[in-house]
């Protein structure tokens, strides 16, 4: 009991620093961390990859994972410090630059009639470490499923210096039509689930959801997966997807925060500016 409050008054004492006023010390730890243990990764990776290569596509898969899910929190950090700042909701031009930015950004999202960071007034903590470990997890456990595909494009559709660019949009057609659909589909159910949400739940998150982010990804990866299947190797198409994929999951993990934020919002009255 002791060691649990002493670590909640340590993780709440972190969560109270900032850098420069606007960056959360915990989450720049965190993602210093993360990208540590990519780094190492990276340096070595061709050679986990000859030894155990869907193990390797797991592990990358949950660093990133666990990167883009620390950026989204970080950006949904400072626009919340922002406007707590400023409790009527208008941020003033002279402070906060980076939150203002955040905040346009929001504003002039095309994917989404919402914002992609929802109003701070019913976020949750600073630091979410069990929304970071779903998404780590949900990169961990899709990793072979992913492997498994690349393969599949890469056999049904060989790749020749005499028929290179036509395979390659094949294999682009193939990804977007089939695998993308799946995808979207699979993460929000997974993380749905994951967040303890039933049946009903899922139901609800692929009726609001599924469609604009869906959407979303029409805009992104057919372009990405041209370069993908048209330059990189296999062993480096799933790490480069999950790279890109970094800002594509932080846009996720907002979008299912967003959503989650707005189901709970009229059943949590309680809910106060500090």
């Amino acid at each position: 009991m002791a060691w649990e409050l002493t670590r909640k008054r340590w993780i709440r004492t972190i969560n109270s620093k900032y850098i420069y006023g606007l960056v959360p010390l915990l989450n720049l730890i965190i993602l210093v961390i993360e990208m540590a243990l990519f780094a190492r990764l990276t340096s070595r990776f061709n050679a986990y990859y000859d030894k155990r290569p869907v193990l390797t596509m797991m592990v990358s898969n949950a660093v990133l994972g666990g990167m883009a899910d620390t950026v989204a929190q970080t950006i949904t950090a400072v626009r919340q410090r922002a406007v707590r700042r400023h409790p009527s909701g208008q941020l003033n031009p002279r402070d906060d630059a980076l939150a203002i930015e955040i905040h346009e950004l929001d504003r002039k999202n095309p994917l989404n009639e919402r914002d992609i960071v929802p109003d701070s007034r019913a976020l949750p903590p600073p630091f979410d470490f069990e929304r970071l470990t779903r998404f780590m997890v949900y990169g961990f456990l899709m990793a072979p499923v992913q492997f498994r595909w690349f393969k599949f494009l890469e056999k049904t559709f060989p790749i020749t210096k005499t028929n290179a660019f036509p395979q390659a949009m094949k294999r682009v057609a193939f990804d977007q039509l089939i695998f993308a659909p799946f995808g979207v589909a699979a993460f929000f159910t997974a993380m749905t689930v994951a967040e303890g949400g039933g049946r009903r739940a899922v139901s609800q998150k692929l009726r609001d959801m599924y469609v604009p982010t869906l959407k979303a990804n029409y805009m992104l990866w057919p372009a990405v997966q041209v370069v993908n299947f048209r330059l990189m190797p296999v062993q480096f198409q799933l790490p480069f997807v999950s790279t890109v994929g970094i800002a594509w999951t932080a846009y996720l993990s907002l979008t299912n925060a967003a959503e989650d934020v707005q189901n709970q919002a009229p059943n949590s009255p309680d809910i106060r500016l500090p």
